[in-house]
């Protein structure tokens, strides 16, 4: 019986705290995550269930699954144990046929010790070892340790209390653990056993409703949250892969464009919150974090998660009344500026790496994202630096101020038709070469396009270009949240498209090809877009480029992954082989940090634009990573890659080139 009222109070005193966090993060604005449950799932099963991501951490990652594992496991044995308060004596050994629960035994004995081992591993690491990613964490400090405690009390008296049932008589099948446990106390006397095998499972049961009452006020609230986050994710589909959020600017009631506050955010923004371990896998990875940037991707979520504790207690507190001059004051704040600032927005570089490395599919860039739209749209308010680009962009069709006339004089001598001059012709190409802005104005990335171009002459592919009527799509617009220019922008060029018939379209730079491969869907735009590389790998697995077959020196290639081709697109093989195939002697020789985990040029997210004035510069950092290598040459597959590791070779005195992967190739063409 007091067990009874215990356990109602407990589940009663659950379901309140369930409630209120439902009730909380439903603050934020409706979204729709139910689409294509087959995917959803599947990412449930490997990333949720499987801990596909989490096992990224190497050995930390083993250890924190094996804990997962564990309590998914040994979650029959805590519902045993709670029946056993209601029901005197109660055992699956009622239900089960007697090998089944030998084998139900063992696995509780097998996966309380590893549980164990884990937990004596994750105490070591926060104590002893502790990795920088775990400073700096203001609302749950000691919070991690106190879980750990409570798991290895949870550990310690389950199998004390299987060893006492043992002492008393029970059968020692499949108990590897605890049954040397009871050898080890076979000298206590009967009621000494029988007090401390019910201590022991007093304790165990009481432990267990503690902690999971516990968990809604604590960082691990991300236990109960994790797996149902997972399923309700789009960091890894399903739909666009960092696609950005579509807008609608024309709603009747828009009043408000992105967010300022947390209720400007969505529900799933808000449960990601309720999700973060804090583990700081994602800062870890960031980019401007690592060269000394203010910007935590980690305590964005952490700050958004407090806000909404903030405001929502308050909000609690009023209900329909009149809230306190404190109370209003709670309430006139903002997550932008009163807890997150401009210089950590500014700061990210939008490679997604802390969306690629959260073990529990947590959407940070979708956060910075909303709250850059604000600042723009709202506001007014983004780096001054920032202006000239997009103020070309409305005027230009460009972030440079080139006039649209200049955009084909890199064609000079190569006899590149124009869509219209086809149309004219009645003839249609297999593909639209997009050139893009870097291609078309930028000296350097000129030569790129020279060597593309040449490359599918060479390989005898009827292809065209806009040539003048080539605009921005404006992607650097919506990276920098200006998303009214954005949808200005793109309308014309998919309205162009269109009006061309364009069904395939083959571009050189990953931002181009993500933005009209990934996002121009939401405003209607509909084609098969085909990077460079990609398009590379396929003419020569096809025997349509002509190389030469002699080859000098060998040569040691670093290839760095460009963020917009590889997290965005899961495109990393394709430009490895097409320098493979096309220099049969090279050495391709990776950086520590690579394909999925390679590090941002520092180009992303509109910074190509902007100045880097505190700490480390991204690009710098980045070449000396890939210098280390031993490498000769450094190749890319992005005009914007190709333009930060050259300033950043310059920057360390390298002499090292930097070659597209189109021009190795079309350095070893058959002439």
């Amino acid at each position: 019986m007091v067990f009874a009222v215990v356990l109602l109070g407990a589940g009663a005193f659950f379901t309140v705290s369930a409630l209120r966090l439902r009730r909380w993060a439903l603050i934020g604005h409706a979204e729709d995550r139910t689409n294509d449950p087959a995917t959803r799932t599947k990412n449930l099963l490997l990333i949720g269930i499987a801990q596909t991501k989490i096992m990224r951490d190497g050995f930390g990652g083993l250890m924190h699954a094996l804990v997962f594992w564990g309590f998914c496991v040994l979650a029959l044995g805590a519902l045993e144990i709670l029946i056993q308060g209601l029901v005197d004596g109660f055992s699956y050994a009622w239900l089960l046929p007697r090998p089944l629960f030998v084998v139900y035994v063992l696995s509780q004995e097998i996966f309380c010790g590893l549980v164990l081992l884990a937990v004596g591993w994750l105490f070591y690491r926060r104590l002893v070892i502790k990795p920088a990613r775990f400073a700096g964490d203001p609302v749950h400090g000691g919070d991690a340790l106190f879980i750990l405690s409570m798991i290895t009390v949870l550990m310690v008296t389950l199998l004390l209390t299987f060893a006492m049932e043992i002492h008393a008589g029970a059968s020692a099948a499949g108990h590897i653990l605890s049954a040397p446990i009871a050898m080890l106390l076979g000298g206590l006397s009967s009621d000494a056993a029988h007090v401390l095998g019910r201590t022991s499972w007093w304790i165990h049961a009481l432990g267990l409703l503690a902690f999971a009452n516990y968990l809604p006020f604590s960082k691990h609230l991300h236990v109960l949250t994790s797996l149902i986050n997972t399923w309700y994710s789009n960091t890894s589909g399903p739909g666009r892969i960092g696609a950005m959020r579509p807008m609608d600017l024309e709603a009747e009631d828009a009043e408000q464009f992105g967010a300022a506050d947390v209720e400007h955010l969505s529900w799933k923004n808000l449960m990601d919150g309720y999700s973060c371990t804090e583990c700081g896998r994602c800062t870890a990875a960031c980019p401007a974090n690592i060269t000394g940037k203010k910007l935590s991707p980690r305590m964005i979520v952490v700050k958004t998660r407090a806000r909404l504790t903030e405001k929502a207690t308050v909000l609690d507190a009023v209900g329909g009344g009149t809230a306190t001059m404190e109370q209003q004051a709670v309430l006139d704040k903002n997550l932008l500026d009163d807890w997150i600032t401009e210089e950590e927005l500014w700061a990210c570089t939008s490679c997604r790496a802390c969306v690629e490395e959260c073990p529990v599919s947590i959407d940070q860039l979708d956060i910075i994202n909303e709250l850059r739209r604000d600042l723009v749209l709202m506001e007014s308010r983004f780096p001054e630096e920032a202006q000239g680009a997009l103020t070309s962009l409305e005027r230009n069709g460009s972030p440079w101020a080139y006039s649209a006339a200049d955009r084909e004089a890199w064609t000079e001598g190569l006899d590149i038709p124009t869509m219209a001059d086809m149309v004219a012709r009645e003839e249609r190409p297999d593909i639209l070469f997009w050139v893009g802005c870097m291609g078309s104005f930028d000296d350097r990335a000129k030569k790129i396009t020279v060597a593309f171009a040449r490359i599918l002459q060479a390989a005898n592919v009827k292809f065209a270009i806009l040539g003048q009527e080539e605009t921005c799509h404006g992607d650097p617009a919506r990276r920098m949240g200006n998303e009214y220019l954005y949808q200005m922008l793109a309308k014309g060029v998919i309205e162009t498209l269109d009006g061309y018939q364009v069904k395939t379209v083959v571009t050189f730079c990953p931002h181009c090809f993500h933005q009209m491969g990934n996002e121009f869907p939401d405003l209607g735009g509909h084609y098969e877009v085909i990077h460079h590389t990609d398009y590379i790998e396929r003419l020569l697995n096809e025997g349509r480029v002509p190389l030469n077959t002699e080859h000098g020196q060998r040569l040691k290639v670093a290839y760095h992954d460009s963020c917009y081709l590889g997290r965005y697109n899961d495109i990393y093989d394709s430009p490895r082989n097409s320098i493979r195939k096309a220099l049969p002697v090279v050495t391709l020789v990776e950086p520590p940090r690579t394909k999925s985990r390679g590090l941002c040029c520092g180009a992303g997210g509109g910074r190509m634009w902007m100045e880097e004035t505190e700490g480390k510069r991204v690009n710098v950092e980045r070449t000396e990573e890939l210098l280390a290598t031993g490498a000769d040459t450094i190749a890319v597959a992005c005009p914007f890659c190709m333009t930060m590791m050259t300033d950043g070779l310059t920057a360390s005195g390298s002499e090292v080139p930097v070659l597209d992967v189109s021009e190795v190739v079309a350095g070893q063409l058959r002439v």
